[in-house]
């Protein structure tokens, strides 16, 4: 098994990997703090049709020449035609607005935010706490709760962009340890781990992370997480297994 999920993983995690996932954006920028503000945004949006949600983070980033200044000037920009699925323009004015009070305001960092041992409490917390978004509102879609059991794939699949290295993710926080990171369990990753016996939670919830991830660092105890290339991967060519 591990062999097999190694081999995946060679497969799948290279520069290729880039060109149709969220993580293109982030790989447009050079500067740290614009790679985590442009990552941040991207996988926030990162649910639903794939092509939908890429065309709409293209015209956001086109909007301005880093995603600094996307937040610095973000009242300059007419939104007020944005929607995407739950989001509307509010919501997005509303993120804009808290990710410029926590960067320029605060001085602060979404490293900060999730660098403490109770990192997605203390990162959800935030926003909620600043927010003047109804609690129905496309805004509180884009962060799960952890309290209410949430598998949380955005967020995980967010923190492996920023924590690991490689190719594909970009490894440039260094105060949460790859070994820390939890599997982004989307729908390809959840089937495919059933079928491979990875997994026996039936719902895609945060039981079913902590259980795959448990498992998952049977074969790398250090960065358990890189199997989400092999999972994912396959899941999406809708690849067999057995075949490999």
């Amino acid at each position: 098994m591990k062999n097999k999920l190694d081999n995946l993983v060679k497969k799948y995690e290279t520069k290729d990997f880039i060109k149709s996932d969220p993580i293109q954006f982030p790989h447009k920028f050079k500067n740290k703090q614009d790679i985590e503000i442009s990552a941040f945004i991207s996988s926030l949006f990162a649910f639903g049709k794939r092509e939908l949600f890429i065309k709409k983070l293209n015209f956001l980033f086109s909007l301005c020449d880093t995603p600094m200044s996307l937040i610095k000037d973000f009242t300059k920009h007419n939104l007020d035609d944005f929607i995407y699925r739950f989001i509307k323009s509010e919501d997005l004015v509303e993120l804009l607005r808290l990710l410029n009070k926590l960067y320029i305001i605060d001085k602060s960092s979404l490293e900060e935010l999730f660098s403490c041992e109770d990192k997605f409490n203390n990162a959800t917390n935030y926003f909620y706490s600043n927010s003047t978004c109804p609690n129905n509102s496309g805004f509180c879609f884009m962060f799960a709760k952890p309290q209410n059991n949430s598998a949380l794939k955005r967020l995980n699949m967010f923190l492996r962009w920023m924590v690991r290295d490689g190719e594909v993710d970009f490894g440039i926080w260094k105060t949460i340890k790859k070994s820390e990171l939890l599997i982004p369990l989307d729908t390809h990753v959840a089937r495919l781990s059933r079928e491979f016996g990875l997994l026996k939670r039936s719902c895609n919830d945060f039981r079913a992370v902590m259980e795959l991830t448990e498992k998952l660092k049977e074969f790398d105890e250090f960065d358990p997480v890189k199997y989400d290339f092999a999972l994912f991967g396959l899941g999406v060519e809708g690849g067999q297994f057995l075949s490999f």
